[in-house]
């Protein structure tokens, strides 16, 4: 009987799963309405009783977005004084959206993963991870890797689609 060989693993290919960028830290929302006088507006002194008595220790390590989910104008300094809190409190932090903060999760992931793991690499990035915003998440590994790598595919290694492949220069 013939030995199987396992011409995938044999082939060089560097598989990326997604999922290894999936955001690992917890995401907390503040919404600014839930703090609003009659849903409208922003009464100082009630922010600022807000701000003192909030417990910000509780969001260390955590990621955070700001949001306000109501019409009301809300004035900057709101937003910075709670930005300077969570800084303080050891929080990731940014005033947008909860995918926009997925997103920036992911971004950061992929920035720490070392370009030079890949260089000259056949790369497969796999296309079926359980990651919120994966065209996103493909995105920026493209713009991660498409410098070092010699060819960038999309799918498994049975079934690829080429998505980049290095020119070669002429000597």
């Amino acid at each position: 009987m013939k030995e199987i060989i396992n011409r995938v693993k044999e082939s060089g290919l560097i598989s990326i799963d997604l999922a290894n960028y999936k955001p690992k830290k917890e995401i907390i929302s503040i919404d600014i309405a839930d703090i609003l006088w009659k849903g409208i507006a922003l009464k100082e002194k009630v922010f600022r009783a807000w701000i003192k008595d909030h417990d910000w220790s509780s969001y260390k390590n955590k990621a955070v977005n700001i949001i306000c989910s109501t019409d009301a104008i809300i004035p900057t300094w709101a937003y910075m004084i709670i930005s300077s809190k969570l800084h303080e409190a050891g929080a990731m932090y940014l005033i947008g959206s909860k995918d926009e903060i997925e997103k920036l999760l992911i971004k950061n992931r992929i920035s720490d993963d070392k370009k030079e793991n890949y260089r000259d690499g056949r790369i497969i990035i796999k296309g079926c991870s359980d990651i919120p915003s994966p065209e996103y998440a493909m995105s920026e590994l493209i713009r991660h890797l498409q410098p070092v790598a010699k060819t960038i595919m999309y799918g498994e290694p049975c079934s690829t689609v080429p998505v980049f492949k290095k020119r070669k220069t002429e000597n």
